[in-house]
């Protein structure tokens, strides 16, 4: 993941980051990589550089096993670099708003991480967090 980052460095596109566990939930409340690789297509199309960080248990909840970062970027048509499986144990909420805070990113979620906020206050800014959701079987993003 940390390549994501040092290419950013040359690149001029904006970087966000996608909470993989809360997007994989957003059509219908099913666990599917498929709200996530549609999140991917449009923020892509927008100009952005995006990054995905799933829990440790998305594997489970997606085929009933556990599945690292490169076989859920394989799924989802990324290089590995972009796509990161927190080890179990490890907080993704933490990691994802620490990395986001570090690299200036944004973060794409529907998560508020109210219990977060103390340590992360820019969870409470407007447009640090995207929102989105499916209406009508179309996808929205609150960019």
């Amino acid at each position: 993941m940390q390549a994501l980052w040092r290419r950013r460095a040359r690149a001029t596109a904006p970087s966000i980051l996608l909470d993989g566990s809360n997007v994989m939930h957003w059509n219908n409340g099913q666990p599917s990589l498929e709200p996530v690789r549609e999140v991917l297509t449009h923020l892509s199309q927008q100009g952005y550089q995006p990054g995905v960080v799933f829990d440790a248990n998305a594997g489970y909840k997606l085929e009933g096993r556990y599945r690292n970062h490169r076989e859920m970027a394989q799924q989802l048509g990324l290089s590995p670099d972009y796509v990161l499986v927190v080890s179990k144990g490890v907080p993704a909420d933490r990691f994802i708003l620490q990395f986001a805070q570090d690299h200036d990113a944004r973060v794409v979620t529907n998560d508020r991480f109210r219990d977060w906020a103390a340590q992360f206050p820019d969870v409470s800014k407007p447009g640090y967090l995207v929102s989105g959701a499916y209406r009508g079987g179309a996808l929205t993003l609150n960019l």
